[in-house]
């Protein structure tokens, strides 16, 4: 019995495609592909935040200067402030009535040389009482009542008035003295408080420069802290641009990279689709062999079985004879 076989080939440019899309997908995946160009990167920091991250390290402790002045300042303020006791004692010395002669006593701001004055001033009183006095003799002499009783009445007169005023003149010296020794007591007295509120005043004054220094030393991390605060903002803002820069290169060389093969991708499609195309259909019929030819078949395969390889010979030449 015949024996027919039919097969469905693909059209040739098919064919055509397809070998080319095996040569050129072979072609591409044999060569690495390299990754690096579209790694993911990170942005270096921005000079701007460098400069905050140095601000920042050299602002560490840089209050501390401040505070050391302040505590120099609250030192001396102390310091200062102890001094106004020896004046405010001193004050206290002068006050009460004044009386005796010990320190703060009114005779103690006296002149030294008062007495001596007053003796002198009395002194000379004295001898200007006697050349009067001597001038009424002389004046009796004359008129001729030396020794009677009006040169007595006279001389006991004057004696009365001058002692009156020796004793005023006294009193008056002696007055004098005593208030110029208040005065000057009083005057001391002021003059110590005096001292006492301007040392009192000049440790204020330094307790207000140690607060002063305090003040900068807590504005100095303030202001820096601002400083910082605005470099490293604007600086991420520059680092943030930085890094979009980066991210679109690398999705640049990513799409770049890839390109070849999402290209192939479509390619391998389109041949995908192409290939369902109908193409020819081609049939092989084999036929029936003849009687002559199954005979030399199986004498054949005896010869060979038996080792005839002469007899095999002469019935391929008598098969040869027939066919032509």
């Amino acid at each position: 019995m015949a024996i027919t076989q039919a097969s469905s080939l693909p059209q040739q440019f098919v064919s055509d495609l397809g070998q080319d899309y095996a040569t050129q997908l072979a072609g591409l995946t044999a060569v690495p592909l390299d990754t690096s160009r579209f790694a993911p990167s990170v942005a270096a920091q921005d000079q701007l935040q460098t400069q905050a991250a140095s601000l920042a390290g050299s602002g560490v402790g840089s209050y501390q200067p401040f505070l050391n002045q302040a505590e120099s300042f609250g030192t001396q303020a102390a310091s200062t402030l102890g001094g106004v006791s020896p004046f405010l004692s001193a004050a206290q010395t002068a006050t009460g009535t004044g009386a005796g002669t010990g320190t703060g006593s009114i005779s103690s701001y006296m002149s030294p040389y008062q007495q001596q004055v007053i003796d002198s001033t009395l002194s000379e009183f004295d001898k200007q009482a006697a050349m009067r006095q001597q001038n009424i003799s002389d004046s009796a002499v004359m008129t001729g009542n030396f020794g009677g009783g009006r040169e007595g009445v006279l001389k006991s007169e004057y004696q009365l008035g001058s002692d009156r005023n020796r004793a005023l003149l006294n009193n008056q010296m002696l007055n004098q003295g005593f208030g110029q020794g208040a005065g000057l007591r009083q005057q001391d007295f002021t003059n110590q408080l005096g001292l006492a509120g301007a040392q009192a005043g000049l440790s204020q004054g330094q307790m207000g420069l140690g607060n002063y220094q305090a003040g900068l030393a807590g504005l100095t991390p303030q202001l820096a802290g601002g400083d910082i605060s605005t470099l490293s903002s604007i600086g991420g803002i520059q680092q943030g641009q930085s890094q979009n820069v980066l991210d679109a290169q690398q999705q640049a060389n990513q799409l770049q990279a890839m390109e070849p093969y999402q290209r192939l991708g479509i390619y391998g499609q389109g041949v995908g689709q192409i290939s369902q195309t109908p193409g020819s259909i081609q049939q092989q019929v084999t036929p029936d062999p003849t009687a002559l030819q199954t005979s030399l078949g199986t004498a054949s395969v005896l010869g060979g079985l038996m080792g005839l390889g002469s007899g095999y010979a002469n019935q391929q030449a008598t098969f040869n004879a027939l066919k032509v």
